[in-house]
């Protein structure tokens, strides 16, 4: 599989990568549970590539995610030869604090639960979602923490992931980061993080466009599954949805391999991440990606109306 260059390091990152958000079992959010049987195996099978790059964070499933994954580690005898391994400094999910204690402390807790002494990219995570902002931002907060944290070797890549465009672009103004992940704002459902993917790709941050199905939709289909962006929608937001699937049949693509692409296409990007919850979501996207589409269906697909909105406006967030 193609990989690419994490802007000026040395780790080269298949243009296809997994998320853990799921595989650490958060039904609020996903609507359903993952078993630890059934993670573990997911994670052997990951290990195998051809996709090199798994994706977590300290608070995904209240730090099941990590957990699981640094049981896996140790079951592979040690995390796999060129192979990388994000994480994410997180909040304390009780306060929502985010200060430089903070900070570090998160990253003492990823390394403790993923049986490692450094991870490959650490990100910021989430800012949108604490208490008070400023913890992170101000001069000695938890930002300047996580670039002193690569200064110290424990990490050799440093980036911000979040949803919020208008929260995050600015702060990619502020600091000098390596990469980004940004979620459910560059799909062919949504377009809201098209300027600032502009942006940075002209200041060589390298992009990880997350969540290329919004939450499921662009995945399962319209008429299985309606939800977007993890919340439930009405009859009139599935139109466009529907518009997509339409053109789908119309060309004989299956919709999932329309939207995975739609994101793998795009020059700008480094490498499109897709949460995976078994050994058959693995098969499924690996295929999506080597799927040949017509180029008459693009021509036709994306003449198709997209939100710039920020598509979770109206979400209740719920951390589980």
């Amino acid at each position: 599989m193609k990989k690419n260059k994490i802007k000026n390091t040395d780790l080269e990152v298949t243009e296809l990568s997994f998320g853990t958000s799921s595989l650490g079992s958060m039904p609020d959010t996903y609507g359903y549970e993952v078993p630890e049987e059934q993670a573990q195996e997911t994670l052997k099978r990951f290990f195998k590539g051809p996709v090199n790059l798994l994706d977590t964070s300290r608070n995904y499933g209240m730090g099941e995610s990590e957990l699981r994954i640094g049981r896996a580690i140790k079951n592979n005898s040690g995390w796999p030869n060129n192979f990388i391994l994000s994480t994410k400094l997180d909040r304390d999910m009780n306060t929502l604090g985010f200060d430089k204690d903070r900070a570090r402390k998160s990253l003492e807790e990823s390394l403790n639960a993923l049986n490692l002494d450094k991870v490959d990219i650490l990100f910021l995570h989430d800012p949108e979602h604490t208490k008070d902002v400023s913890e992170i931002t101000k001069k000695g907060g938890s930002m300047d923490e996580l670039f002193k944290i690569k200064e110290e070797g424990l990490c050799r890549a440093v980036g911000l992931a979040m949803g919020k465009v208008d929260m995050m672009f600015p702060m990619l103004k502020e600091w000098d980061f390596d990469v980004i992940i940004n979620h459910n704002r560059f799909t062919l459902l949504n377009r809201q993080a098209n300027e600032m993917y502009d942006y940075a790709y002209k200041k060589n941050i390298s992009i990880i466009n997350a969540a290329p199905y919004a939450g499921g939709i662009l995945a399962k289909g319209p008429s299985n599954f309606k939800k977007i962006t993890y919340q439930d929608v009405t009859e009139e937001k599935l139109v466009p949805a529907r518009e997509i699937e339409k053109v789908c049949k119309k060309h004989n693509v299956e919709m999932g391999a329309a939207a995975l692409q739609f994101s793998m296409k795009d020059e700008r990007i480094t490498s499109t991440l897709c949460g995976v919850t078994s050994i058959q979501s693995i098969e499924k996207n690996l295929s999506w990606a080597k799927t040949s589409i017509p180029e008459e269906f693009w021509n036709e697909v994306l003449k198709l109306p997209y939100s710039s909105k920020d598509p979770e406006s109206e979400r209740k967030y719920t951390p589980g």
